[in-house]
């Protein structure tokens, strides 16, 4: 997935192969086994990435180990993954203990709404994995239009639609006008 990303940024920045092997010193066949998810680069490496693409490091540290699977490539999952974008958070309480269960957990966050009232009451805390692709059906953090919401997550023929298990709130059905990203994925 990293790879993935790194050529999605790539491209956006309109910049060339050539042109970031250039500014990281990084071989340019490396450069293309990274980006094709055949090698990882080294942390070192992809600071140096991050540094030519003027980016966030940590943003695509989160993505590192991450793979994603056939449906997830099939529906452009890494184009709805935050890379320049960090959470802002208004208020903080405390630390919270993270469970064992919860290995890979990045952030705890208080459940804003009844959207998911049977499986995360309002007020109880969530367990959030930065950056991590979502399958179908898992249950994410996303920001849409400016909202955060946790909601459980639905791709089907090229659509992506966010269902709370509380029938009181409508389906959000994710539009290409919407400025759409997966935050993360709620460990359950």
């Amino acid at each position: 997935m990293i790879g993935d990303m790194i050529a999605k940024i790539r491209k956006e920045k309109n910049m060339t192969k050539t042109e970031l092997a250039n500014a990281t010193g990084i071989n340019i066949g490396h450069l293309t086994h990274i980006e094709k998810g055949e090698r990882n680069p080294s942390h070192k490496a992809l600071r140096n990435i991050c540094k030519a693409l003027d980016i966030p490091y940590q943003q695509l540290m989160y993505t590192y180990d991450k793979e994603l699977n056939e449906d997830q490539e099939k529906y452009g999952m890494v184009e709805h993954i935050s890379y320049n974008k960090v959470l802002a958070v208004d208020n903080i309480n405390s630390f919270i203990d993270c469970p064992s269960s919860a290995p890979s957990a990045s952030l705890a966050i208080k459940v804003p709404d009844d959207a998911m009232d049977n499986l995360f009451p309002k007020n109880t805390y969530v367990f959030i994995e930065f950056n991590s692709p979502l399958n179908n059906k898992d249950i994410g953090l996303f920001s849409i239009n400016g909202e955060i919401v946790i909601r459980k997550f639905f791709f089907k023929k090229g659509k992506f639609t966010l269902k709370a298990q509380n029938k009181s709130f409508k389906d959000i059905a994710i539009t290409d006008s919407d400025d759409f990203y997966i935050i993360g994925k709620v460990l359950t």
